[in-house]
């Protein structure tokens, strides 16, 4: 992988990350197209690390205080914080039942172009459940149905931004807090995915270094970008319209492999 792939893949994840069309399903088809296949799990921890760094960007004010709750031992704030950790417990458990084939399927184009699909009937559904949800933050029930969408969206081509949206406005968040727990919680499922590949990281060569970097900034520009727009296109009540985008791109992607 040259700097110049390395950019344009750190695009895609940064754009793509926090719009509801998959972002691990657009770098698997984007390396199968380009015969990249070079860092591999890696270069997309890389990306995702640093779209984690956008959400802390984006939400830094909500981070701050919830921070400064929890020091302070605010009792909403604790709540608040034992729900998102309550909501990484499926992918936690999913990953050790079955990580390996997880990381395989993370090879798959065909995966990738099948999960699009899937998304898009998933994004669908919010045509229905958007108007009708106004709830401040999800419950305790909902909070861990919201955390099995996460887990569901281990699988690539599978948004984990449309997947965990979509489970918390049937759930009947309201569309801002959907936006900010969904994302808030992928801040510790992305860290323990990154921790998960530490051990990797002493054996990557020195030439693989300015690629991964490279990524990485490009990620986290774009992420912020897509972030801000993200959550201004969900209160606008135009979510679901992005099934239209990864329909076509599913049926292209599986027309070409």
């Amino acid at each position: 992988m040259d700097v110049f792939q390395a950019a344009l893949l750190g695009l895609v994840q940064g754009l793509t990350e926090f719009f509801p069309v998959s972002s691990s399903g657009h770098l698997v088809l984007i390396q199968a197209w380009l015969g990249i296949h070079e860092e591999g799990v890696l270069f997309e921890v890389a990306v995702h690390v640093a779209t984690l760094v956008s959400v802390l960007v984006f939400y830094r004010r909500r981070v701050g205080s919830l921070a400064l709750g929890l020091l302070t031992r605010r009792s909403a704030d604790w709540r608040y914080a034992a729900k998102l950790a309550l909501a990484t417990v499926p992918a936690v458990v999913l990953v050790r039942v079955a990580g390996d084939f997880f990381e395989a399927q993370l090879e798959s184009p065909r995966s990738a172009a099948l999960g699009l699909l899937l998304t898009g009937a998933i994004l669908w559904t919010t045509r229905r459940t958007l108007p009708g949800a106004h709830a401040a933050e999800p419950g305790w029930v909902a909070a861990l149905l919201i955390g099995c969408a996460q887990a569901l969206a281990i699988l690539p081509g599978i948004s984990r931004s449309g997947s965990t949206v979509a489970a918390a406005l049937a759930l009947g968040v309201a569309p801002a807090a959907a936006a900010e727990f969904s994302f808030l919680m992928s801040v510790i499922a992305i860290a323990g995915a990154a921790a998960r590949m530490l051990p990797l990281v002493s054996a990557v060569p020195a030439d693989a270094w300015p690629p991964l970097l490279v990524g990485g900034c490009v990620a986290l520009v774009a992420g912020v970008a897509a972030l801000a727009l993200f959550v201004r296109l969900l209160r606008s009540g135009a979510f679901y319209r992005f099934a239209w985008y990864v329909w076509p791109v599913g049926v292209l992607a599986l027309l070409l492999l």
